[in-house]
């Protein structure tokens, strides 16, 4: 059986497009050594209940590949010392950031957690070049989002400044929520 899955594509193409949200109660680092293990931990607890699919079966060398790229950067929500969610950004060319991986662990939804992540991850989507010299000026920030994610995504990207630039529908074939784990039920 399949289902049909909306896709949007949004971006902010100035800094001065970001609308930051209020401080959450969280504290937020960034993740500087390269770690599979805890980007697939971060991944699977993240995506498990909301059909994140598309890496779960990628070996260790995978994760271990995409997490050392340069200009790939982690950052991570922590709440009370437990990890709340992260937004992963990865620089491509052209002074252009794509957040690609955004979201907070189950227990952490409904925190008023969501927003103030976003707005810390795009504002360091701005300031990549001044931790990467080496690359251009950022000038555009992007992602995506789509029918499967969280219900409240799409309001939080647009209340963040981002603008829609691209919607697709395609059929997938439906899938159960995975969880963190083989088995795990989230709820």
């Amino acid at each position: 059986m399949s289902i049909a899955v909306t896709t949007w594509s949004l971006e902010q193409t100035a800094p001065a497009d970001l609308l930051p949200a209020p401080d959450g109660d969280v504290r937020i680092v960034r993740a500087e050594v390269p770690s599979p293990e805890f980007s697939r931990f971060l991944y699977t607890s993240v995506g498990g209940d909301i059909r994140w699919t598309d890496r779960l079966g990628w070996t260790y060398a995978q994760w271990q590949a995409d997490v050392a790229r340069p200009g790939v950067e982690t950052w991570v929500a922590y709440g009370r010392g437990t990890p709340a969610g992260y937004v992963q950004l990865e620089a491509q060319d052209d002074g252009v950031v794509e957040i690609v991986y955004f979201g907070l662990i189950p227990a952490f939804r409904g925190r008023r957690i969501g927003g103030h992540l976003l707005s810390y991850g795009a504002a360091r989507a701005w300031d990549l070049a001044e931790r990467l010299p080496e690359r251009a000026r950022t000038k555009r920030v992007w992602l995506h989002t789509c029918s499967k994610d969280g219900e409240h995504a799409m309001d939080n990207y647009l209340r963040r400044g981002f603008t829609l630039f691209d919607t697709k529908v395609a059929e997938e074939p439906e899938a159960a929520a995975p969880g963190p784990w083989p088995g795990a039920q989230v709820g």
